[in-house]
């Protein structure tokens, strides 16, 4: 196993990695819309808060020389499930080409730092 790290996601809030590479997989932990440069949570909406998540995501894949194309599986965790046609858009607009990625969508009681999403994948190296 080894341990992915970058500064273009946010660093972990916790005992977890962003990312372990387990050979030609890698499993990414949950993002949330926390911005890498200042390390707060994104102002806004469901819209701005799952832009930040997949590219904190796609940060994440990068540092493991991957991409979105890549992503085998995604999980997402919303705050509110009438928030998920908005979530679809922007999320369809990241994997825009099939095959997509399997995916499971649900709606949590709370989430850290009181998010309205966060999203974890497991991804194959290129």
């Amino acid at each position: 196993m080894q341990a992915i790290e970058t500064t273009l996601a946010p660093q972990a809030i916790g005992p977890y990695s962003q990312a372990i590479m387990a050979g030609d997989f890698i499993f990414c932990s949950g993002q949330i819309p926390i911005d890498p440069k200042t390390g707060t949570i994104i102002q806004g909406g469901i819209q701005e808060q799952t832009t930040q998540v997949l590219q904190n995501l796609k940060a994440v894949l990068q540092a493991a020389d991957a991409g979105l194309e890549n992503v085998i599986r995604t999980e997402v965790y919303l705050a509110d499930m009438e928030d998920f046609s908005i979530m679809n858009e922007i999320y369809s607009q990241h994997f825009a080409s099939l095959p997509y990625p399997a995916r499971a969508t649900v709606e949590v009681s709370r989430l850290p730092k009181n998010v309205l999403i966060e999203i974890a994948c497991i991804a194959q190296k290129k």
